[in-house]
């Protein structure tokens, strides 16, 4: 199947690992320009664009900070003066917090501080990404947006109220506006990932724990990757031509 994704250009945030790396490199692969974002690890970032130019594609690296809406609409800005537009959005990123979901703590005792930082830049950075692209995809009556959201966001987790609201508002968001940009020929959806096999989660989850999830599921094993990139990019593609306003769980049936 062609995608229509030739010359298409697409800003992928949080691109530099995980999920978000795999569908940068997809995406690059379907003949996708595409915007490799980093906050941390710039030199993984720059790994993705090598790959994605080996493979023939084109790429740029950019900062991109969630907490941060300079850095949000530079990041939009260096797209468009590279390309003259922009098609696609993969609102990939993630803000963390100090503690990571599941952390034992008390909900009444975690300090308000932290809950803020993951509510605000979650929430505040996929909506700013969203206003610095739409402009470009009006201008062209075209344009794709994916939200990548989390199992967490309707099954919530111990430890992680404020990582599962900030989610969850992604699915508002995307609830309006399919509504709102689809006159423009903008479609907006969501992927739900479950627990996926991303270096983080190799390396923070112990094997035996992640194990037991898998056991769970109904495909019985954990959704690698680029399996979940596959999905967001045909969402992102010319080849979606109706799925709009969907919420899409991506893990084999496990949330």
């Amino acid at each position: 199947m062609d995608l229509g994704l030739k010359d298409r250009v697409a800003l992928v945030t949080g691109s530099s690992q995980g999920i978000g790396r795999a569908t940068a490199e997809l995406l690059g692969r379907e003949g996708a320009r595409v915007v490799v974002t980093y906050r941390n690890h710039r030199d993984k970032a720059d790994a993705v664009a090598a790959k994605i130019r080996e493979e023939g594609g084109d790429a740029l690296v950019v900062f991109f900070d969630l907490a941060s809406d300079d850095s949000i609409h530079a990041a939009a800005r260096a797209a468009i003066e590279r390309w003259g537009h922009i098609d696609i959005l993969v609102n990939n990123a993630v803000e963390w917090g100090a503690r990571a979901p599941g952390t034992a703590t008390l909900f009444e005792a975690r300090p308000s501080d932290e809950w803020r930082t993951v509510l605000r830049a979650n929430i505040e950075g996929a909506y700013a990404a969203i206003q610095a692209v739409v402009p470009s995809m009006r201008e062209r009556r075209w344009g794709r947006i994916v939200n990548v959201s989390s199992g967490l966001a309707v099954n919530g987790m111990h430890g992680s109220a404020a990582y599962s609201a900030a989610k969850s508002a992604l699915h508002g968001i995307t609830r309006t506006l399919y509504k709102e940009l689809a006159p423009a020929g903008i479609l907006t959806n969501v992927v739900m990932a479950g627990l996926t096999l991303t270096e983080n989660a190799r390396a923070n989850i112990p094997e035996a724990m992640r194990e037991q999830i898998a056991q769970t599921s109904p495909i019985k094993r954990l959704p690698e990757p680029h399996e979940v990139a596959t999905t967001i990019a045909f969402l992102a593609s010319a080849a979606n031509t109706t799925l709009n306003g969907e919420i899409l769980l991506s893990s084999g049936g496990h949330a």
